[in-house]
């Protein structure tokens, strides 16, 4: 039998979802902005205008500081993914164990439509019997 979604719905805890998408929107604007704050970069050798240097110490640990800078960037953006997921894992949790109580709920909602209708029928079928 089908769930009927509009008690799915109803019994989402639509509160819940609210005060939390402040919270996911966020999160979500936070890691977008730190990946499209990448600048473009040129090749490794390769100066702005296109020719290539010799590399030196000081260009090596500016790439090194680069690359360090770089890594710390993705951590941080890391962060910000597993808390934006935690935090959508959790309410997704919640919206199962919704629907499932939802369910539990129609399947004995349904038994006893059945069990009073089969009295109904033999209470019929008794008195007419008569």
């Amino acid at each position: 039998m089908p769930i009927p979604w509009l008690s799915v719905l109803q019994s989402v805890p639509w509160s819940e979802v609210l005060s939390n998408a402040p919270k996911v929107a966020d999160g979500a604007k936070k890691l977008w902005k730190s990946v499209a704050r990448r600048a473009a970069r040129t090749a490794p050798g390769e100066t702005a205008d296109g020719t290539l240097e010799a590399p030196s110490i000081a260009s090596l640990d500016g790439r090194l500081a680069a690359v360090e800078n770089t890594i710390e960037d993705l951590q941080g953006q890391l962060l910000a993914t597993s808390e934006l997921l935690k935090t959508l894992a959790d309410q997704n949790a919640r919206l199962v164990a919704q629907a499932e109580a939802v369910r539990r709920q129609l399947r004995r909602q349904v038994m006893a439509i059945v069990i009073l209708a089969g009295g109904l029928v033999g209470s019929l079928w008794f008195g007419l019997g008569r």
